[in-house]
């Protein structure tokens, strides 16, 4: 034992912890994929003015949005398999609660950026007799991609930071593998400060990239009146 730091160690949980990040990035960008598909679902539904569309849209997002995200992971790799007699995929089943949580949150975002759009445009759109499936296809969808990008770049930096929590159904992404690793040699300072630079350097330059987008692309966004 030499005190609480020692740098050997950090030397050979290196090559373990870096096998984990391949794991943690698609588990993160798998979840955003699959979220933003059912997001922008969701923000249609809820933007449809119609009430039995509208209902289960906002139920889904305030199931979602007010349920702890442990929980839902736990719920939906233990408790739906065990009720419906089949054995999980952990890994399936870790990347289907990230986006099911995720889409609650994207749906938002899209929500946002299709609000953002001048409504003249979509007013001019229609009087061109585009159908409203035309309109948000062909005018409205394109200009909002502008908006909602940064904002998704962030919401992929959640990800990468959420899917630590499926260490509870044994996915070995980063921290699956620091809390095997602090356990097994008893090293918990080097194990998790190791683990603490990994994340840090997954998501410190995706917060630049997002900032960067931000900047470039509300150059070209019109805001509404």
């Amino acid at each position: 034992m030499s005190g609480w730091w020692d740098w050997s160690y950090v030397a050979q949980f290196f090559p373990y912890f870096l096998a984990g990040v391949p794991i943690t990035v698609l588990l993160a960008v798998a979840a955003l994929v699959l979220g933003s598909v059912l997001g922008l679902a969701l923000a249609l539904m809820e933007m449809s003015g119609r009430r039995w569309l509208q209902a289960p849209a906002r139920i889904y997002i305030e199931a979602f949005r007010g349920t702890p995200l442990m929980v839902q992971i736990l719920f939906i790799a233990f408790a739906i398999p065990f009720a419906l007699g089949y054995t999980p995929n952990r890994f399936v089943h870790g990347i289907a609660a990230l986006a099911l949580n995720s889409a609650a949150y994207i749906s938002q975002i899209f929500r946002a950026g299709i609000e953002s759009v001048d409504h003249g445009q979509v007013e001019a759109a229609r009087s061109l007799g585009m159908t409203h499936a035309m309109t948000m296809r062909a005018v409205v969808l394109p200009q909002a991609a502008r908006v909602v990008v940064p904002p998704l770049t962030n919401e992929l930096i959640t990800l990468l930071k959420d899917s630590s929590l499926v260490f509870a159904i044994g996915i070995p992404e980063l921290t699956t593998r620091g809390r095997l690793m602090a356990s097994r040699t008893f090293r918990p300072v080097e194990a998790y400060a190791l683990l603490g630079v990994m994340y840090l350097v997954l998501t410190i330059p995706l917060s630049y990239l997002a900032r960067r987008l931000e900047r470039r692309l509300s150059r070209g966004v019109r805001r509404p009146a």
